[in-house]
């Protein structure tokens, strides 16, 4: 009986798994000095916009580059929003005019005027199948 229901388990979460897709995203154009990524993955308007992100992750950027993925993401619009720390101090630096002085950059390579882009402009989709993207830092 406990496997009849370790099976049948496994049979309802099969739909979920099936339509699960990883996101890698391939990241270039940081600072040649070694830094830490900072990436964030949104999955609506009202999240993008609040930067209350689904998942976020860090990594290091070696040369300028960086590898993440985001597993298991059910279909839907991902927007992504990065930025590399090129003094350590774990936040995005900017001016008194409230420019960025540390690098960043959108999914689609969006860029914004006056602040970020808008959700429309940086959405990526995924469906069912695995997605690759890469996002250049500015």
């Amino acid at each position: 009986m406990n496997r009849f229901h370790l099976f049948a388990a496994a049979l309802l979460m099969l739909p979920l798994a099936a339509g699960a897709a990883d996101l890698r995203v391939a990241v270039s154009d940081g600072p040649a000095t070694p830094s830490t990524l900072y990436i964030a993955l949104y999955d609506s308007a009202a999240t993008y916009a609040a930067t209350q992100p689904l998942a976020s992750q860090t990594a290091p950027l070696r040369n300028g580059a960086a590898q993440v993925a985001f597993l298991g993401l059910p279909p839907g619009r991902y927007a992504l929003r990065a930025f590399a720390d090129e003094n350590g101090n774990g936040k995005m630096d900017a001016n008194m005019l409230g420019i960025p002085t540390e690098r960043y950059g959108f999914s689609n390579d969006a860029r914004g005027v006056m602040g970020p882009p808008g959700f429309d402009a940086v959405a990526l989709p995924v469906d069912a199948a695995d997605v690759a993207t890469t996002l250049h830092l500015h």
